[in-house]
């Protein structure tokens, strides 16, 4: 257990840990400790929401910060993911030619303009984050999409036989893996609830919907996931669960 969650910061993060072997048995267990990165991610943003509150910090540098924190720990390899299959599915090639695509390490012109969309959006949503209540239901969000991630990887059909999820799927005791990434998908679930009741409910009604059209979207284009796909679902999903509290903040107080 401990090894595999030294591998899944190892693989996931660069959070600075100590080695173990490129072994399958110390793989096992990986992708079910995969939503504790993103409880450490979530921690920071709550850390940096109270250092801003406590010095009257700007919003904009509120916001910027919080769009860097998550680049900062993963080393942005889920929005490398993000931009291969942007890349991919705007060239509206066959199955096949997608997954070369994907493969390929140069980036397409599609990526770089949905990339700095997907970032100028997601620093302005931020800037409507003023409280430590909805910071709480956003922090949580980056262990609910991780937590749906790793379910994903383990009961959704590979699209490739090899490559780098598979390293993590193959070995994986996928019993284990499901019921631990539950556990940490209902206790996320839970605190947002007491967080934000609304913004709660919202952010994961978007979660859900963002999973169920990544298995749509994964199954039709591509023929199953691949380690690229889960970084998309991941990057789509927080932005999502992002709009969906800041627009159900938004809507409960024009109601109010």
């Amino acid at each position: 257990m401990l090894k595999s969650l030294i591998s899944a910061f190892l693989m996931y993060s660069r959070i600075p840990m100590p080695q173990v072997k490129w072994k399958e048995e110390n793989r096992r267990y990986a992708l079910g400790w995969f939503p504790l990165i993103g409880a450490v991610i979530g921690g920071l943003l709550l850390l940096w929401r109270m250092f801003c509150t406590r010095f009257q910090c700007g919003q904009m540098l509120f916001a910027a910060v919080a769009v860097l924190l998550p680049v900062l720990i993963t080393g942005g390899i889920h929005l490398d993911g993000f931009c291969d299959v942007t890349d991919a599915r705007a060239s509206y090639a066959d199955k096949e030619k997608r997954l070369k695509i994907m493969s390929d390490p140069h980036i397409g012109s599609f990526a770089v303009i949905r990339v700095c969309l997907y970032l100028i959006l997601q620093t302005a949503l931020f800037t409507q984050i003023s409280d430590i209540r909805n910071t709480t239901v956003i922090a949580c969000g980056y262990v609910l999409s991780r937590a749906f991630s790793g379910l994903s990887a383990v009961t959704f059909r590979c699209a490739k036989k090899n490559g780098t999820l598979q390293d993590f799927v193959k070995p994986s005791h996928r019993s284990v893996t499901v019921g631990m990434v539950s556990v940490f998908a209902a206790a996320a679930f839970a605190v947002m609830i007491y967080a934000g009741y609304a913004q709660g409910c919202a952010a994961l009604g978007s979660a859900v919907l963002c999973f169920l059209y990544y298995r749509y979207i994964a199954y039709k284009d591509f023929g199953g996931t691949t380690g690229d796909l889960c970084g998309w679902f991941l990057q789509l999903s927080e932005i999502a669960m992002l709009a969906a509290a800041v627009l159900t903040g938004i809507l409960t107080e024009g109601l109010t």
